[in-house]
């Protein structure tokens, strides 16, 4: 999408947001007080959220504003559920590879995005269900990845990977991870995965702790169903979604993920600039050869 919707209303009102983040954070809810007359001058604030709580699907919001890190928008996210609106994410954090708009900046970018100045990139979302036979035991929309961890005791598990039911390999390692692109600077990233470009429709898969060197990370289309399967799991082994549980495994689960109907919507605006980003979150800017 290449300009946001509001600016082609023939209602001629100010765009209409969703306020979130997590108060749970300290700086959250101070910088929220601080900000909202600033944030009222260019939006209407339709509902104020600090604990992900509140049901948005019947809320006519245009798009949603998200104060704090990227952790705080995955839970904006999985909390706007089917119902995905365009998250502009102002970062109150650390790093922030999604909340890439600081405080400072937030005025002028509201003006743009207000005035319909933006673009509206659309990201890959997966569906992660764990099954025993025919049964869905949990199932759970995600954004960043699906991790198969060893869990308590810690000893190193045999993990099957399947690809559209065909074995591909068996993994010994400390767990596994099946990445988006969109996480693929989490912990993908740390894992030693690739980095891949937020647009393109691929999903990672990456092991945490091989016991072998001749594993390596791979990347394949988003359009097949990837199964892991731990014929002798842990008493802890568990399956995990953005970072929150979904369900404890035994041998007879299988973890899917698959592309889901739902696409993550993140406002852009001019200055913005995928490599920019990573220079400056990863330390990239420096001259490793400078005298």
């Amino acid at each position: 999408m290449t300009a946001a919707a509001w600016a082609t209303s023939k209602t001629n009102r100010p765009p209409r947001v969703l306020l979130l983040g997590s108060g749970m954070r300290a700086n959250v809810i101070p910088e929220a007080e601080r900000l909202r007359p600033l944030i009222e001058q260019h939006v209407e604030i339709l509902l104020t959220d600090f604990e992900f709580k509140e049901d948005l699907s019947q809320i006519p919001a245009d798009f949603a504003i998200v104060l704090g890190g990227d952790g705080s928008i995955l839970r904006a996210a999985r909390q706007m559920g089917n119902r995905q609106l365009p998250v502009l994410g102002v970062n109150l954090g650390k790093l922030g590879f999604l909340a890439d708009v600081s405080p400072q900046d937030l005025s002028d970018v509201l003006a743009a995005v207000a005035s319909g100045d933006c673009r509206i990139d659309e990201h890959l979302m997966f569906t992660a269900s764990v099954r025993r036979g025919e049964t869905v035991l949990a199932e759970q929309l995600g954004l960043n990845e699906t991790v198969l961890t060893a869990g308590p005791p810690h000893s190193i598990l045999t993990v099957q990977l399947y690809v559209d039911s065909v074995l591909v390999t068996t993994y010994s390692c400390d767990g596994l991870i099946i990445s988006t692109p969109v996480g693929s600077t989490a912990y993908n990233l740390s894992a030693g995965g690739p980095i891949i470009r937020k647009t393109l429709e691929a999903f990672a898969i990456t092991s945490v702790s091989p016991h072998t060197l001749t594993v390596r990370p791979v990347v394949d289309s988003a359009d097949r169903v990837y199964e892991m399967v731990v014929p002798e799991p842990n008493e802890g082994t568990a399956v995990m979604v953005d970072g929150r549980l979904l369900a404890p495994l035994t041998a007879q689960d299988r973890v899917r993920v698959e592309r889901a109907g739902q696409r993550f919507q993140m406002i852009e605006v001019r200055g913005q600039n995928y490599y920019r980003t990573l220079r400056d979150k990863l330390g990239w800017a420096g001259n490793l050869y400078k005298s």
